[in-house]
């Protein structure tokens, strides 16, 4: 089963690092310094914050499906970065350090399946909601705070 990881578009979030901190607030978001690595994973870049970094955090709205599974989380998201295209196959190193929530969705968007694992444990964890041909696509969350990570979907079915 080959598999694609997606990134968010930098384009939606451009305009949230020329706001003052009022527009910010109001738009739900807060510009933060990150303090740790790892620490602020940026969703577009698929890669952390370094230390001292300024990173914008937002409410984002990962799953707008008209269905019960509609959701939303925060996200970190780092200015003057490009989306990244993960090679097909292939776990970004900014997953594979986390515990992750998988969460399984299928055409009608309802839930298929789930497992939480180590990120070092992704590649398996995907092959198994994938078994199921019900399950169009994943997202993944970091589970220990519950904030959506990225979209897989499937390439090929081998």
């Amino acid at each position: 089963m080959s598999f694609q990881i997606h990134a968010l578009p930098a384009a939606p979030f451009a305009r949230y690092f020329s706001m003052s901190e009022e527009e910010l607030a109001a738009n739900r978001a807060r510009r933060v310094k990150a303090t740790s690595f790892p620490g602020c994973p940026c969703r577009v870049s698929l890669e952390d914050a370094a230390v001292g970094e300024d990173v914008i955090l937002l409410h984002y709205e990962h799953q707008p499906a008209d269905s019960p599974y509609r959701s939303s989380h925060a996200i970190y998201v780092r200015p003057g970065v490009s989306q990244a295209e993960p090679e097909e196959d292939t776990i970004p190193d900014q997953m594979r350090g986390r515990l992750l929530s998988v969460r399984a969705f299928g055409k009608d968007d309802m839930l298929t399946g789930a497992e939480v694992l180590e990120g070092t444990e992704l590649e398996e964890a995907i092959g198994r909601l994938f078994a199921n041909p019900r399950a169009e696509y994943l997202h993944v969350h970091y589970a220990l705070p519950g904030c959506y990570a990225a979209k897989v979907t499937r390439t090929c079915d081998t």
